[in-house]
């Protein structure tokens, strides 16, 4: 693998600190998949587990991440709300709150300003900055384009409707061992795999284009969040809904949206001009005599 030379460290701010006592809560949710002890592990548990897990991720990835953040497609105003309910239901608080952070992201990655860089250490890129009070609320101007909607304000506000609402429905279907073992495990797999997009995947891997930050490459995490590990990809060129840029990058977040295009539920999905994924080559045509 080729090497790169370590990026300097960024000292955070006074403001940049996690709140620990406000952070009890998320804490003791990690506990919670330990009561499978006395549960047990039913066949119905496990089947919610795999449903809620690959589900989510999914909703996340295409959801909070390429629709949301980026506007790598189109749908209509319905499909919209269905995608921002079900994004919520990964408990990673509002669409608003998510899309306007991410932007924040793109826009100064790596940089001072960048709220979640490893460059300010690992585990704060992977989970301290949610736990920061600096970062509780989110830049309504920066999300102009779908602050407009009154039910995305709504849905975003009360972000604990959709969480509760699959939780509950995971108790009903499984009893206990499915709200444990369905629903809690399931939530925090779920946390701290997609947060490896914004930690690991800054880190490890390997770096296909010259960009202006850290972002890599890695097979590993794009398997575990349906392609987000082409993070190097993304950074690249942001505004495509396929991050795997070439046949043999597994990009099943992209896939799924390909189904739903063939159905007329998202419309003018973005990939990559051959421009973007071969830069070298539109060089190339820059340089040759006329």
């Amino acid at each position: 693998m080729r090497r790169y030379p370590k990026p300097s460290t960024i000292h955070r701010t006074p403001e940049e600190h996690v709140n620990w006592p406000a952070s009890v809560p998320f804490l003791l949710v990690h506990l919670l998949p330990l009561l499978a002890v006395f549960t047990g592990v039913t066949t119905t548990a496990l089947v919610l587990f795999a449903v809620t897990f690959f589900g989510r991720m999914w909703l996340v990835t295409a959801g909070y991440h390429r629709y949301f953040s980026h506007r790598a497609y189109r749908m209509g105003r319905i499909p919209q709300f269905l995608m921002a309910f079900g994004a919520e239901t990964s408990a990673q608080k509002g669409v608003l709150w998510w899309a306007s952070h991410h932007r924040n992201h793109h826009q100064y990655s790596d940089t001072e300003r960048d709220l979640h860089s490893p460059r300010k250490g690992f585990w704060w890129s992977h989970v301290g900055w949610i736990l920061c009070d600096k970062y509780k609320g989110y830049e309504p101007d920066r999300i102009r384009d779908f602050q407009k909607f009154p039910e995305l304000v709504f849905i975003s506000k009360h972000d604990w409707i959709p969480t509760w609402s699959l939780g509950i429905a995971c108790f009903l279907i499984g009893g206990w061992s499915g709200l444990v073992v369905g629903f809690f495990a399931s939530t925090v797999l779920l946390w701290h795999t997609t947060f490896l997009v914004n930690s690991a995947a800054h880190v490890f891997g390997r770096r296909r284009y010259d960009t202006d930050d850290t972002s890599r490459n890695s097979l590993i995490i794009a398997l575990l969040t349906g392609g987000e590990g082409w993070h190097n990809n993304h950074h690249h060129y942001q505004a495509s809904a396929r991050q795997g840029f070439f046949w043999w990058e597994i990009d099943t977040t992209y896939y799924g949206l390909k189904v739903l295009s063939w159905l007329g539920i998202v419309k003018d999905l973005r990939k990559p001009p051959d421009r973007v994924r071969y830069p070298e080559r539109a060089s190339d045509d820059v340089l040759e005599p006329a």
